[in-house]
């Protein structure tokens, strides 16, 4: 939680009340505990069932939806869901001539301090973390990481409402990470201790995860009693596996390296050979977009181990219970 001193200011007509000290926000995974990402599974799990129930929570509110880099489902499931909670979603970008200010030049502060005024949450998706962490900083309002180059959280969360909907529960289950460490292999390695699940980050030495992530990891994973890891050896870390994770060789902004980067990973595509190397009748998770043929064969991708398409839709339902639980539509406890 965000804790800041700072006086009660109302707003602007019509809009409710926020002080800085109360606010909470989703920069990553850090900003959440075992039992607050717990209630978020919980929430979206209800909201999946029950939508009608919580159509008119966030009644009033409006949510600014800043995306600098490109997006499918993050940008159509939160647009939605800010929609079917009641709430008035505002699409923003920062490039072309309809852009924001703070794509030429305006600053994160400003942006902050301006937004605070007329919105009640921030959505962003960007590509430093530091803009997520300065809109929080600087605005009186909670910020929501909707993907930065450091970490994907909203991601994470989906992942977990899937893992347990289709493993039962996620406490003592093996989830293993295979191929180039990014945002999503950080936020999995947070989310891990957090729902009580052991994880590997399988990836080739040359792209080794991030040591401060892993380091935080690590310290979670001891305190809840699992275990974080990396390993370059995808067949090995695989064994015993509940879930193999796959993500696109080549990020956005990387498309100059990608023949590398292709060639580095060579022998970490998730292959049916890999799949039974688990010893189980694992799962196939991947983020998409997915390229088949490079991180993933399409045998595995469409195949009966694949939950993909089941995880992207996860991604409305947790991030409606994001947005109830961080704008006051519903109740951490």
């Amino acid at each position: 939680m965000t804790v800041r001193t700072t006086r009660r200011t109302a707003i602007g007509p019509g809009l409710v009340e926020h002080t800085r000290a109360m606010t909470r926000h989703l920069r990553s995974l850090m900003d959440f505990s075992a039992d607050d990402v717990g209630r978020v599974i919980d929430l979206a799990a209800d909201v999946k069932r029950s939508p009608g129930a919580y159509a008119t929570r966030l009644a009033g509110r409006s949510v600014a939806m800043i995306f600098a880099k490109q997006s499918t489902r993050t940008r159509i499931s939160f647009e939605v869901g800010i929609h079917q909670l009641g709430g008035q979603p505002l699409a923003l970008s920062t490039s072309g001539g309809t852009g924001m200010q703070m794509g030429r030049g305006e600053t994160v502060e400003d942006t902050a301090k301006v937004l605070s005024r007329f919105v009640h949450a921030v959505v962003i998706r960007t590509f430093g973390q530091d803009q997520v962490d300065g809109l929080a900083a600087h605005g009186s309002i909670p910020i929501i990481n909707a993907l930065t180059d450091m970490f994907h959280p909203c991601q994470a969360l989906a992942d977990l409402l899937t893992l347990r909907e289709k493993l039962g529960t996620t406490k003592g289950k093996k989830l293993v990470y295979v191929g180039a460490a990014n945002n999503v292999s950080n936020s999995l390695m947070l989310a891990g201790p957090r729902a009580g699940m052991d994880v590997i980050v399988a990836t080739p030495p040359s792209i080794p995860v991030n040591p401060e992530v892993l380091a935080r990891a690590q310290a979670d994973a001891k305190a809840a009693g699992t275990t974080v890891a990396f390993d370059h050896d995808p067949i090995r870390a695989v064994k015993g596996a509940d879930a193999i994770y796959a993500d696109t060789w080549v990020s956005m902004g990387e498309e100059d390296q990608a023949k590398e980067l292709i060639a580095r990973l060579d022998g970490f595509r998730v292959t049916r050979k890999m799949m039974d190397a688990t010893g189980k009748d694992s799962l196939f998770l991947h983020c998409l977009p997915a390229h088949r043929g490079e991180e993933v064969d399409a045998e595995v991708m469409d195949g009966r181990w694949s939950v993909v398409f089941d995880e992207a839709e996860n991604r409305l339902h947790a991030q409606k219970a994001v947005l109830l639980l961080l704008l006051g539509g519903a109740s951490w406890s």
